[in-house]
This record gives C-alpha cells, structure tokens and sequence, in this order.
C-alpha cells in the first residue's frame, strides 16, 4: 500500500462517491489530508459515504456540483476551496460513459449529438473547467493535478467511440495543462484498464473475461489500485506531464 504524510493538505475528488473517486477520497483522507467530496447534488450515497468517512475519523467535506455544467463547476471549486482554506492536490475523477452498456464502435447511430455533448462536457470540458477555477488556488501552494483518463484513450476498446475520444482529449489535455502552469503545479494522468466499479457491473461477462484473459495479472484491478497510483503522482515531485498506465499489463 502506498503511503504518504499529507497533515496540514487539502484535496478536492470529482465525481467522489463511488468507484475510484471515492477510493481516492478514502486514501487521501487516510492520509491526513482535509477532503472535498465533490457529487452531483440529487446523489444520495455521498452524504452516506462521508458519515461513514466522518465516523472512521477522517476527515472529508461535500462538495455538491455538476462539472458538465459551465458556470456550475467553477462555483463547486471556488466553494470547496473556500472551506478547505487552501488547495494542494486536485483530482480531476468526474466522467461519464454516458451508457450502461458499452457501443459497439460500428453503431455509429448511437453517437448522437447529444451523447457526444454528454461525454465531451463531462470527460474532456469539466476537468478543464475544475483546472481554471483551481489554478490560482494551487499555484499558491505549488501543488499538483491528477486526472483520470483511460487506455481508451490510447487507442484500447472502451465503452464507446466517444469516451475513447474524451479520454484521448484528456491525455493530450493532460500535457497542455502541465506546460500551462508549469513551473508552479504539475499536471498528470492515470489510464485505468478495466475496473470493477459500479460502470462496469453491467457489462457483459464474456467481455470482461476475455479482457481478464489479455491481463498479464490475470484480474481487474480494484478501485484503490487506481487511487495508489493518484497518490503517488500526487506527492511524487519531478513526474509531469504524464499519463501512467495501470491496467495490470492488458496493453
């Protein structure tokens, strides 16, 4: 298990309530920090999650808002940085496969306009706009960015064309955003393989195994393998600018 001394830190986890946000969300506050659990608002496992956080006692704050939504976002920032004091990590987590199941990436009737605005705003859009609201905030306590991309982004299958396309966006994202706020906040990515989420419950069981099978370890990974890996480029001082993959050896 990795570890660090984060007493005195403040974090903020998008799309915190479930999955690997609140696995960061957990690992962070373990670690001493102060943490800002952002959830959509009419999310009812969030205030369940941080009573439980609260009574393991770690330390752990809502932050309801909608990253999709312009306007929205940047007020859910400003807000959860004004009641932590001060900002040093952000962990850009919120997204969406806009679908219970994965697209065949021939249905190309299924990429609607609007299941791409869906996927854009919330995967590619929304971690930018959480970045604009945060960069001040982190410039002044030199502190670091995490966002969750995918291996559909580097050209793996995904749950469709589009969230590929998002993830591919973040990755490139991730890069712009390391030399835009350089020397002062660096900026990196995870790229999960398959993880055993609440996303991926529904998927089919044939598709899950025969990615298992690809998998040199021979498993999907578990939200916290994600989040370890969050954490260590988080506190790891000369990495920026990049993606790491953690897909237990598929690619």
């Amino acid at each position: 298990m990795i570890t660090a001394d984060l007493n005195g830190k403040s974090v903020l986890v998008t799309g915190g309530s479930s999955g690997i946000g609140l696995a960061a969300v957990e690992l962070f506050a373990g670690s001493g920090a102060t943490v800002a659990m952002n959830h959509l608002p009419e999310d009812n496992r969030a205030p369940e999650e941080i009573s439980r956080l609260a009574g393991a006692g770690l330390k752990v704050i809502a932050a309801p808002g909608n990253v999709s939504k312009p306007g929205e976002a940047e007020r859910m920032v400003g807000e959860a940085i004004q009641a932590l004091g001060r900002l040093d990590i952000l962990i850009n987590n919120a997204g969406t496969p806009g679908s219970l199941q994965p697209i065949d990436f021939a249905d190309l009737d299924a990429m609607t306009e609007e299941f791409w605005q869906l996927i854009l705003s919330t995967n590619l859009i929304g971690p930018f706009r959480c970045v604009h609201a945060a960069a001040a905030a982190l410039k002044a306590t030199k502190g670091a960015i995490v966002n969750t991309a995918s291996v559909a982004g580097l050209g793996r299958r995904g749950s469709s064309m589009a969230y590929g396309a998002s993830k591919a966006g973040v990755i490139n994202l991730t890069k712009g955003l390391a030399r835009a706020l350089a020397p002062d906040v660096r900026v990196n990515a995870v790229a999960p393989g398959l993880v055993e989420t609440p996303w991926t419950n529904p998927w089919p069981d044939e598709r899950k195994r025969a990615t298992i099978e690809r998998t040199l370890l021979a498993k999907a990974a578990k939200p916290i393998d994600i989040a370890q890996a969050m954490l260590f480029l988080a506190v790891h001082g000369h990495i920026n600018g990049e993606t790491i993959v953690v897909d237990g050896g598929f690619s």
